[in-house]
């Protein structure tokens, strides 16, 4: 096992961000246990809205950035003029962007406040959120950049002490403030991280140095413009998701109904990060170098031999030990999560298994595919949950989340049925 581990490079960054995935875990599973007993269901709600909309905005400010620049600094990782005049591109167009997206979030605070919250109670995270989002698009930027270098290490190291500190800033506005403090510490946490990433990027400055000069070169804009529409979709249209379906349970049921729906996602997050957040360190620099469909083909073989096995095991022994779990993790208040917990499982194993495939879209900016499978599991999801929630409460919105993701698993292999079945 250990040559395993030291001989594939997947499995060495897996075993990398185990001690970063371990430390967030468990520091996630606290945290919930804390907005569970402090917040309720009501909280775990707000909470949830505020983090569609802070990740919405943040995907918004960083249209493409992490794909784009991971596939250039891949390609030009040797030649420093050439990626002088890449950092110079990207860092002048997203400095506009993100300034441009603080003012009208400034502006507009009120309203956003009323949407998410029902009222204008919480207008002030939103307005230092929109402060310091340049932070946060800034770091975003720096971690591209490390992850161009394949500095998985350095990643996974900034991990570990941006969550340690984000928990403690968190734990305490939520100790002192209660839902007021849990949404100011989603706003804060921009700041905390790019701080952290700042000490280590000054360390490493050789990666980072270029031309402060307003250089912009076209040809990269081109590359930029193809990332950015796809990501612009999913900034906008996954977060508009959940927040309108969070949105209709509230109305036809409660708020601590959508709260329960709300602590499901957040238990998905924990466990899909484990996975997820290693695949990004990989997958993004491995797919970006490879030049055929066989040399895909094979990747895409060993990702279903022994990645998905791994995965599947961890859905087995989260859904056996799921009393545990839930009871360690939430209050009385969310005790019917235990019987509808399958769904969402479920529903995760067939997202893993079409990532294998997502990746390889995103790196080739393949914009038609990316917007079918995007605008199709989205607008499904969406519909299914208004219709099955009049049914099933909450767990109809998780009965639609399983039949979208398999749904789209299935046109995932349709699409890539050449590759699948080649010789």
């Amino acid at each position: 096992m250990l040559k395993l581990i030291k001989t594939n490079k997947l499995f060495k960054v897996l075993s990398l961000n185990s001690i970063s995935l371990v430390v967030s875990f468990f520091l996630g599973i606290i945290s919930t246990k804390l907005v569970s007993v402090f917040l309720g269901t009501s909280g775990m709600a707000f909470l949830g809205s505020f983090k569609n909309f802070s990740g919405m905005s943040k995907s918004l400010a960083t249209i493409g950035i992490n794909s784009s620049i991971v596939k250039l600094v891949v390609e030009n990782k040797e030649n420093k003029k050439e990626l002088s005049i890449i950092y110079s591109t990207y860092f002048w167009i997203f400095f506009f962007i993100s300034i441009s997206l603080s003012i009208l979030i400034l502006f507009f605070s009120n309203t956003i406040a009323e949407f998410l919250f029902f009222n204008t109670k919480y207008t002030f995270p939103i307005q230092v959120f929109g402060l310091l989002l340049p932070l946060g698009v800034l770091n975003t930027f720096w971690i591209a950049i490390y992850n161009g270098f394949e500095r998985f290490k350095r990643i996974i190291i900034l991990q570990v002490i941006s969550n340690l500190f984000i928990f403690l800033l968190s734990s305490f506005l939520i100790w002192k403030k209660n839902i007021f403090g849990g949404i100011l510490s989603i706003a804060l946490s921009e700041f905390v991280v790019v701080i952290v990433t700042f000490f280590y990027v000054i360390k490493d400055r050789t990666y980072f140095q270029f031309d402060l000069k307003r250089i912009i070169k076209r040809k990269y804009l081109d590359i930029l413009f193809k990332f950015s529409s796809m990501a612009l979709l999913s900034a906008i249209i996954v977060p508009l998701t959940l927040i309108i379906i969070r949105k209709y349970i509230v109305s036809k049921y409660s708020i601590e109904e959508a709260g329960i729906w709300d602590a499901v996602n957040r238990l998905s997050s924990f466990y899909m990060m484990i996975f997820s957040s290693g695949l990004s360190l990989y997958y993004m620099p491995k797919l970006a170098s490879l030049k055929t469909d066989n040399e895909f083909k094979s990747e895409l073989k060993y990702y279903f031999t022994v990645f998905v096995p791994l995965f599947t095991l961890m859905l087995i022994i989260v859904y056996l030990f799921k009393g545990i779990i839930l009871d360690f993790a939430f209050t009385a208040e969310f005790s019917s999560l235990k019987g509808v917990l399958i769904w969402q499982l479920l529903g995760d194993l067939f997202r893993i298994m079409t990532l294998a495939f997502g990746y390889q879209i995103v790196v080739k900016a393949e914009i038609k595919s990316y917007f079918i499978i995007e605008i199709i599991f989205n607008l499904l999801y969406l519909l299914l949950s208004l219709y099955l929630v009049r049914i099933f409460g909450f767990e109809g919105a998780l009965l639609a989340y399983l039949y979208a993701s398999l749904t789209l698993f299935i046109l995932v292999l349709w699409m890539f049925r050449k590759i699948i079945w080649s010789r």
